[in-house]
């Protein structure tokens, strides 16, 4: 309750700014653009391109301050610089590792001198990710976006303040203005030595050579313990119930600390810290959550400004993922231009945990879906299952699982979906299309998988975990 109250006094602070907000007058067809947008991510760049693309004059801000160790990026925002793009190709250089061991055992005379190359890998990620930073640049010229490498702060409901490196300032006009700065990775400034000596996904991606060891200090951290005892069998040690002290020390002898050649890195939820510090908010009376940092929505992106949105990841409430936020910039254009009224559906959106062995999901959680409709109103299934592949290789499975989380009346419609396995990521896209369409327990059992596939054990899912029996697969 007291955190509730401090928010709501937090925001009241900043709704009596309003009162500060410039009352110019823009008569019709006066603004520069039609619309100008904050920040080039993911969000951001769709926005903008889809607002053009109907006709609107439109403007892209994007300015990426260096991280504390120096490191800066081009246009794309995290998810094509630091986040999505490099994680997936280093994640896939690690698969690849795994998949070298596994040839031997398939045959496949492979030396045991093998050895990797960080930095060739790591020329290769660089590369694309700027040939992708080049072709995000293409894109707006294409679609005659204005693109202005300079860092935005609101002026006034319509008015934008524009920096270039150099110091150099000049001011933007527009009907419509959309927030879209994302966030950075937070540092534990609480740890002596972390600013000093730690690194965060903004400078991991681009570094030359290989970190040999990582420490991934973390707080409040809840892992599922099937990828908790997956990543320790993938190299991966998880230091549990202890407390960073000191960045700047030796580590005890008793800590053991693996050096891998490749890093499947994820984060610990350190979290991100949402980037709106710099944009005046404040000034301009745009609600905030004091406590996240983040921008006070409606459904429909609306802040509590006229003429001003927010989407992706500094939007209060909304998943911190890219699709989602691509989604509803373009319908947010839609709608700003009159060509829709349609809004983002934030429910059911799939995600996946790119580990050592993958995590997918969609929908609820077992415990939500107890807590919105009562325990004895909710069936699990759930099977413990191993990948052909990983016979002949002689792989551990006991962490490959699934749950499906189902209603127990009617038809039973499903919650949620879980998966643990290889490639989780393809085969969750696949099966979410299914809540769109109401997908039920029933439409699983009644669907014919393609064998031998992981996917199809999730239509094979017979064990209800109220039942107590053991929920190993054993045959077809």
């Amino acid at each position: 309750m007291a955190a509730f109250s401090r928010r709501r006094q937090g925001i009241k602070v900043l709704c009596c700014f309003r009162t500060l907000i410039s009352t110019r007058n823009f008569a019709a067809g006066t603004f520069d653009y039609e619309l100008v947008v904050i920040g080039g991510g993911s969000g951001g760049l769709a926005c903008s391109k889809e607002a053009a693309q109907l006709g609107q004059r439109v403007a892209v801000l994007d300015y990426v301050e260096p991280s504390l160790k120096g490191t800066k990026w081009g246009l794309g925002g995290t998810c094509v610089n630091v986040g999505c793009i490099p994680k997936k190709l280093m994640h896939q250089a690690a698969l690849l590792g795994t998949a070298v061991k596994d040839a031997r055992k398939y045959g496949w005379q492979i030396p045991e001198s093998l050895s990797h190359d960080w930095s060739v890998m790591a020329e290769a990620v660089q590369n694309h990710v700027k040939s992708l930073n080049w072709g995000h640049r293409v894109q707006l010229q294409d679609k005659k976006v204005k693109y202005l490498n300079m860092k935005g702060s609101l002026v006034d409901k319509h008015t934008i303040r524009a920096v270039n490196a150099k110091g150099k300032e000049m001011t933007v006009t527009a009907k419509n203005i959309v927030l879209a700065t994302g966030g950075r990775p937070k540092y534990p400034t609480h740890v002596p030595g972390a600013m000093e000596f730690g690194i965060t996904s903004d400078d991991v991606f681009w570094l030359k050579e290989s970190p040999k060891k990582t420490s991934l200090p973390s707080t409040q951290v809840t892992l599922v313990t099937v990828m908790a005892t997956s990543s320790q069998t993938a190299d991966v040690v998880l230091l549990l119930s202890c407390r960073a002290v000191n960045s700047n020390l030796k580590p005890p002898k008793a800590v053991r600390y693996v050096a891998l050649p490749v890093i499947t890195l994820f984060s610990l939820t350190l979290g991100r810290a949402s980037e709106t510090k710099t944009l005046n908010l404040e000034k301009v009376g745009v609600e905030i959550n004091i406590e996240t940092g983040k921008i006070i929505v409606a459904a429909d992106e609306a802040t509590s400004v006229p003429n001003i949105f927010a989407i992706g990841d500094i939007a209060e409430g909304r998943p911190e993922l890219t699709p989602t936020a691509i989604k509803a910039g373009k319908l947010l254009a839609r709608r700003l231009v009159g060509h829709s009224t349609e809004l983002m559906n934030y429910d059911n959106v799939a995600t996946t945990v790119f580990t050592p062995l993958e995590y997918g999901c969609v929908g609820l959680s077992e415990e939500e879906a107890e807590r919105r409709h009562g325990k004895d109103q909710v069936e699990v299934y759930h099977a413990f299952y191993k990948p052909l592949e990983f016979t002949v290789a002689e792989r551990d499975a006991t962490q490959c699982y699934i749950k499906v989380v189902c209603l127990r009346e009617g038809d039973q419609r499903v919650l949620g979906i879980h998966f643990t396995g290889p490639s989780a990521g393809e085969v969750t896209q696949g099966f979410s299309l299914g809540f769109q369409c109401g997908l039920t327990y029933e439409h699983l059992r009644n669907t014919v998988g393609i064998h031998p596939t992981c996917a199809e054990e999730l239509i094979k899912l017979n064990i209800t975990k109220r039942s107590g029996l053991d929920a190993t697969v054993t045959g077809c």
